[in-house]
């Protein structure tokens, strides 16, 4: 009888926990770089980036890591301000990522948005105001193509 519990238990919780792929945190965080860590961090929690690019905009000096499976960390003022993923493998706790369909962000995204600007289509939930951070879906016909956690700065 015991034995039985413990394999039926073991059984839904396989069912019902997200993935090991689940690492995208809804306005938070994308494979463990968050928004507002600092290189060390980043580097702690992702190891040696594959590519270091450093560029000067408006919002002064940039540096971004890139790392394989098409995750980049982007920083400003020495601190995480962008985590943008291509990959298929990052995925929310209820299954969204890049792939996913835009129905299945509006069902699956609390408080998400989808709009058109520019001809870019965009789901994104949060951040309306600088200082704020949001979530990002860019979509390309019908499906995710890439998700974007960050800090809006203007």
């Amino acid at each position: 009888m015991l034995r039985a519990s413990l394999l039926g238990a073991l059984a839904a919780s396989l069912i019902l926990a997200p993935s090991a792929g689940a690492v995208i945190q809804l306005d938070r965080a994308i494979s463990g770089a968050a928004i507002g860590n600092t290189k060390g961090e980043v580097r702690a929690a992702l190891g040696k980036p594959r590519r270091i690019v450093h560029n000067n905009t408006d919002f002064g000096p940039t540096t971004t890591f890139r790392y394989r499976g098409g995750l980049s960390v982007g920083f400003l003022s020495r601190r995480v301000t962008l985590v943008r993923t291509t990959g298929l493998g990052d995925r929310t706790n209820r299954g969204v990522g890049v792939g996913s369909t835009e129905q299945r962000v509006r069902d699956r995204v609390p408080g998400v948005t989808c709009e058109t600007f520019e001809s870019t289509r965009i789901c994104s939930r949060g951040a309306e105001q600088p200082g704020e951070r949001g979530t990002f879906f860019f979509i390309e016909d019908g499906r995710v193509t890439r998700v974007d956690v960050a800090l809006v700065i203007d």
